[in-house]
């Protein structure tokens, strides 16, 4: 075969070949370019936690923060140099927008009145609905799955179902006690529904909720009433300024003479609720929370 008749077969079996060299190597590069791309862009989030709750959950996913809540509370060591955003019903916006954040992190219960200024600020926020334990757990599963922290969240949401189950298990059998939640702020107080994040742990713990079939988490207080739900025990939740509202209710409970017809109040079944275990959302502190509740409503046992 000469060089002429022979070279349209070499040039053929060249151009298989850098066809074949192109085509394979740079498949897998771009097969794999995928997940390392998608990798890179979780670890370059940018995320803002304006509450305490989401601050601690970030920590426990193993998460970097751009920006942190201002809290007198202690946050995990982790974030001492992240930079505060201010107080979580009323973040410093344009101290968030300066950290350019890819995630803006909130809750559900700030969304009416933080909503509209994210939306003024030109900035999309998410609000977590961490109204109750459940919720909670769905809630880090989807942020798990979000930054690649999956292995985190199960641990995560493992532990606090192992929590439920073994609290169960030791309620089971008990008489359930009617429980009056009431949640003060300074100068006043509500009554904590059943949908109310410490309405949900008195669930778990196998108390009943004095006040049913309510869709909101929160009533305003009406004393006549609440005294013919005669309950077994009360919980008083402190918001905001914990000494304030423990003393504002210990002068209320004092004045007002319709309190010591109550049973609960008779038989000094009034217990004051720690704010760092017991707050208005759901947070990693349930464990510890649940352990408490149980030897308030069982006071007996």
């Amino acid at each position: 075969m000469s060089w002429k008749s022979s070279c349209p077969m070499l040039l053929l079996i060249v151009l298989i070949l850098c066809l074949t060299g192109c085509s394979s190597p740079g498949g897998s590069a771009a097969t794999s370019a995928a997940p390392q791309a998608e990798a890179a862009a979780k670890d370059s989030a940018r995320i803002v936690a304006t509450t305490v709750a989401i601050t601690e959950i970030a920590n426990a996913l193993d998460l970097d923060l751009a920006g942190k809540p201002t809290s007198s509370k202690t946050l995990p060591e982790r974030y001492a140099s992240v930079p505060d955003v201010g107080n979580p019903m009323s973040p410093d916006m344009e101290k968030v927008l300066s950290l350019q954040p890819t995630d803006i992190l909130s809750v559900t219960t700030l969304k009416y009145d933080l909503e509209p200024k994210f939306k003024d600020m030109s900035v999309n926020a998410e609000f977590l609905n961490l109204e109750s334990l459940g919720n909670m757990e769905q809630e880090i599963r989807k942020l798990g799955e979000r930054f690649d922290r999956t292995k985190q969240a199960d641990q995560v949401i493992n532990q606090l179902q192992s929590k439920v189950k073994q609290i169960q298990q030791q309620v089971k059998g008990k008489s359930s006690p009617k429980v009056l939640i009431l949640l003060g702020v300074p100068g006043s107080y509500l009554v904590a529904t059943e949908n109310s994040y410490i309405g949900d742990l008195v669930r778990i713990a196998g108390g009943t909720n004095v006040v049913q079939g309510e869709s909101v988490e929160y009533l305003a207080s009406n004393t006549e009433y609440l005294q013919q739900s005669n309950p077994d025990i009360i919980l008083r939740a402190a918001h905001g300024m914990p000494e304030e509202v423990v003393k504002m209710f210990d002068e209320e409970f004092k004045t007002n003479d319709i309190w010591k017809h109550f049973n609960a109040v008779q038989k000094g079944h009034v217990y004051d609720l720690p704010e760092p275990l017991f707050g208005t959302t759901a947070s990693l502190n349930a464990d510890a929370a649940m352990d408490e509740l149980v030897k308030m409503l069982y006071p007996e046992s």
